[in-house]
């Protein structure tokens, strides 16, 4: 009988944390927090910067659905949070005030934002946790 419920409270405990669903995903949000990507970025759309302009970066529901489905997206958006992007090709344009993301390699470790980068891809667009 113990031998069933050590495993029976881990399933629970597993299906618990996908019920709160990706965006109260608590390791992940400590982890863009101590790298000082919430710091430009949130979760959730609708959020205001400074004097009301949008934010500095774009919220991470929006980075999920502009790049659902796109082959390649998790290693090209790796590599924009280690090197940084391109202040004259910025395709956020009036969605958030930054300019270009600057390179992050010294905040996080590459392993770190692929797996960040993955979670921010799993978030549904349009859906508050």
């Amino acid at each position: 009988m113990i031998k069933l419920v050590i495993p029976l409270a881990a399933l629970l405990a597993s299906c618990a944390a996908l019920a709160a669903g990706p965006a109260q995903d608590k390791p992940m949000l400590e982890l863009a927090k101590n790298a000082g990507c919430m710091t430009c970025h949130h979760v959730e759309p609708g959020a205001q910067g400074p004097d009301g302009l949008p934010p500095i970066g774009p919220p991470w529901r929006d980075v999920s659905a502009k790049y659902k489905g796109q082959k390649g997206a998790l290693e090209q958006l790796t590599q924009t949070v280690m090197k940084g992007s391109n202040p004259y090709d910025s395709h956020w344009k009036g969605k958030a005030s930054g300019l270009a993301m600057p390179p992050n390699a010294a905040a996080i470790g590459e392993a770190d934002a692929r797996k960040l980068v993955k979670w921010i891809l799993a978030l549904e667009a349009g859906k508050k946790s």
